[in-house]
């Protein structure tokens, strides 16, 4: 009998020893991912593209890999979280450009003002051959692999709380909240207006009390952010175009087989098709410019409107990315102006 209890007891521990095995090793194929907004597909771009990203890495890895998803800035704010990525405390983020300037300076070669005019055109822009360039210096510069570039949500539009913009002479004097990027603060400034870096969980509060009288983003996050509330007027200047930027830390990368890493970064291209896709359902439903229009006054820069604008704010933005960034950010600036002219 003792000699049972004692095979039974050795089975027990061998099985323990196993399953403790498989758990760490499970534990190792985890991807905890960051992101800024809700978890809600429906919601916003980057709940759209975790959601789609867990689900489709899960299925297609068999379980062998976990996707553990840390929503609403639940672990930081985006620039300490990015270098919780770098460190391999997690493995993975999308992260906003102004939170991944803090990593990768150049990202501001981007903020060309008024070069897009259609959405489509970003997205074969960053899905081409300049993305792949883009990302390839991400890695080198950072230590982190890029899985792509999704969409915060479209376009940037100006809203203020004191008259319409039409013409640039209209920005003189309003002060304007960016993000914290040099080039967003010379955009406003090029054009007259008072740049004002104030943090994103104090902007409502901002615009509703004066501090500033207005900001920039895309549709979805202005009428997420119920900027309609504190704000008369919007004027849909589609000048900027700013990706999220999706890294993954390399080492864990790396430790991916062939076959896993071939289902995450497919799975993360068909989670950033998602996230543009609810960009713009958002942005055309009644949680995106029809409600907007009916708290706001709207008005839509005509071409010729357009074009003075971009004649105050491009040349000003290009000069400081070359004096920025110098010789090899001119290179990447002519490398993404070109790929603006060729896109589809």
């Amino acid at each position: 009998m003792k000699r049972i209890l004692k095979g039974f007891a050795i089975l027990a521990a061998t099985a323990f020893l196993i399953t403790g095995v498989a758990g760490f090793a499970m534990a190792e194929k985890t991807i905890k991912l960051h992101h800024l907004n809700k978890n809600d597909p429906f919601d916003n771009p980057t709940g759209a593209m975790a959601t789609v990203f867990k689900s489709l890495v899960e299925a297609g890895t068999n379980g062998s890999v976990k996707v553990q998803i840390f929503p609403s800035g639940q672990l930081g704010k985006d620039k300490d979280v990015l270098q919780q990525v770098k460190a391999g405390v997690i493995q993975s983020g999308i992260h906003s450009v102004g939170g991944f300037a803090s990593a990768y300076p150049m990202i501001g070669v981007l903020d060309i003002p008024f070069v897009f005019t259609d959405i489509s055109k970003t997205y074969s822009v960053f899905d081409g051959p300049f993305g792949k360039k883009l990302a390839a210096d991400i890695e080198k510069k950072t230590g982190m692999h890029v899985l792509g570039f999704g969409d915060s949500g479209g376009f940037f539009h100006i809203t203020n709380s004191k008259h319409p913009i039409t013409k640039p002479a209209d920005m003189d004097g309003l002060k304007i909240r960016t993000m914290g990027l040099d080039t967003h603060k010379t955009i406003i400034s090029s054009l007259g207006g008072q740049p004002a870096a104030i943090a994103w969980s104090e902007v409502y509060t901002a615009l509703q009390t004066g501090v500033a009288d207005g900001q920039m983003n895309p549709i979805p996050i202005i009428a997420l952010a119920k900027f309609q509330e504190v704000q008369k007027y919007l004027t849909l200047t589609g000048h900027l175009f700013a990706p999220y930027v999706w890294v993954i830390n390399t080492k864990f990368w790396d430790s991916l087989s062939d076959t896993e890493k071939a289902v995450v970064q497919n799975a993360a291209k068909s989670a950033i098709v998602a996230g543009r896709g609810i960009g713009r359902i958002i942005e055309a439903s009644d949680r995106g410019l029809p409600a907007l229009s009916k708290a706001m006054k709207v008005n839509a820069l005509s071409p010729k409107e357009r074009e003075a604008f971009k004649q105050k704010s491009l040349p000003v933005v290009k000069e400081l990315i070359i004096k920025k960034f110098g010789p090899e950010g001119k290179e990447m600036l002519e490398a993404f102006m070109k790929a603006v002219e060729q896109a589809d």
